[in-house]
C-alpha cells in the first residue's frame, strides 16, 4: 500500500523551525514527528502556543533512537551547523530538507550534495523565494511573454538589524555569513532561477561585525540590466520589506512587501493596476489586496517537499545544486565587494 503521510523530525526551532512547524501541521502528507532542540523548555512553549504536541529532544541521536523510522529530517539550524546536521540525517538515510544557505562553503556544500547522491534521498533547500507567490507570478509572466522583453530586473531585501536569534547567531560572521549569505542570497538565487548564471557580477558591500551587512551586486547578462541589493544594517526596528520592479518593453511589473496591492502591473498606455496572483495555504485566489497568508513561500516550498516524498520523486525547484550554485554567485559577489574589482564566473 502506498504510504501517504511521512514523519518529519525538525533540528532546530527557532524562527524558521516555528513557521516549519505551523506548515507541517498543514499539510495532509505530513506529520511533525519530533523537535531536536537542547532548549526543551522553550521550544514546548512555542508548540503549545501553535496547539502542536511534539516531543522534543536535546540531540539527534536520541531523537533517532526514539523514532528510527522518521521519514525525513527538516534543518532549521544556524548556517554553520547545515553540513554537520545534514549529514547526520543523510547518514541515517533520511530524506532531506535543510534552510538556506546550504553551507557555509562550497566544499562543504559539495560534500552534502555528494552523500546525498550516493544515499540516493529525497532533497530540498529553502530557497523561498522561488515559491513566494508574487515572484512565481513575476517568473510566470516572463514565460508568457505578454509584456515582451524584460529590459530590466532591480531587487531589493531589507530589514533592521536581526536581534531574534539565539546567542545572537545571525550576528556573527562566522556563523552566519552576515546578510550577505542569510538575507540577499535569496534574491541572487531568484535571478538565477529567472535568468540563468551571470557571467560576472560587480558588487559593493558594507562590512561590519556580522560580516558584509548591506551589498549591492550588478548582475551581468548579455541583454538587459539587472541588480540588487540586499541588507540587515537598518535600525532594530525599521521592520523588514522585499520588493522588485521588472521593466519590460511593453509594461512595467512592481511588487512591494509593504504596501496593498503588494503587486501591480503599469501597461505602457495604462494606469497602474493590481497584478493577480495565486494565494498559498488555502489554494485562495489572491486579487493583490494584501490578503496573502503570512505563511507565504514557507508553505509552498514545504508542500513541493512533502508532495515529492509522497509520490517518490526529486524535486524540481530549491535543489542541493540549485542552491550550490546560487552560493557560487554569492560567494562571487562577497569576493567582489572586498576586491572591488568584477568577478567573472
Amino acid at each position: 500500500m502506498k504510504k501517504t503521510r511521512f514523519d518529519i523530525a525538525l533540528v532546530g526551532c527557532g524562527f524558521m523551525g516555528s513557521m516549519h512547524a505551523q506548515v507541517y501541521s498543514q499539510l495532509p502528507g505530513a506529520r511533525l514527528a519530533a523537535v531536536v532542540d537542547p532548549r526543551a523548555d522553550v521550544v514546548r512553549e512555542k508548540l503549545s502556543a501553535l496547539s502542536l504536541s511534539v516531543p522534543v529532544y536535546p540531540t539527534f541521536a536520541e531523537m533517532l533512537a526514539r523514532h528510527p523510522d522518521i521519514d525525513a529530517v527538516d534543518v532549521c539550524t544556524p548556517s554553520d551547523l547545515h553540513e554537520a546536521h545534514a549529514t547526520l540525517a543523510l547518514d541515517a538515510g533520511k530524506h532531506l530538507f535543510c534552510e538556506k544557505p546550504l553551507a557555509l562553503s562550497l566544499e562543504a556544500a559539495d560534500r552534502i550534495l555528494a552523500k546525498a547522491a550516493a544515499k540516493r534521498v529525497i532533497a530540498q533547500v529553502g530557497l523561498c523565494i522561488r515559491f513566494w507567490p508574487e515572484y512565481q507570478a513575476l517568473r510566470a509572466f516572463v514565460g508568457e511573454g505578454r509584456g515582451g522583453r524584460l529590459l530590466s530586473l532591480s531587487l531589493q531585501r531589507q530589514a533592521g538589524r536581526p536581534g531574534y536569534s539565539d546567542q545572537d547567531w545571525l550576528n556573527r560572521a562566522e556563523r552566519s555569513g552576515g546578510a550577505a549569505l542569510d538575507l540577499h542570497i535569496h534574491d541572487t538565487d531568484f535571478v538565477v532561477a529567472l535568468l540563468g548564471r551571470p557571467a560576472a557580477v560587480t558588487s559593493r558591500a558594507t562590512f561590519d561585525y556580522s560580516g558584509p551587512s548591506h551589498i549591492f551586486t550588478l548582475y551581468h547578462f548579455e541583454n538587459g540590466a539587472v541588480c540588487a541589493e540586499g541588507g540587515w544594517n537598518y535600525p532594530p526596528n525599521w521592520g523588514f520589506r522585499m520588493a522588485f520592479q521588472a521593466l519590460f518593453e511593453n509594461c512595467c511589473v512592481d511588487f512591494d512587501s509593504s504596501t496593498s496591492p503588494t503587486l501591480r502591473i503599469t501597461w505602457s498606455s495604462g494606469k497602474p493596476e493590481p497584478m493577480p496572483f495565486v494565494a498559498p495555504a488555502a489554494g485562495q485566489s489572491a486579487t493583490g489586496e494584501g490578503n496573502i497568508s503570512s505563511l507565504g513561500g514557507y508553505f509552498n516550498e514545504l508542500q513541493q517537499f512533502v508532495d515529492c516524498l509522497v509520490h517518490g520523486r526529486a524535486p524540481v525547484e530549491a535543489t542541493l545544486a540549485q542552491a550550490r550554485a546560487s552560493l557560487e554567485v554569492v560567494f562571487a559577489e562577497i569576493q567582489s565587494a572586498k576586491s572591488g574589482r568584477t568577478v567573472g564566473l
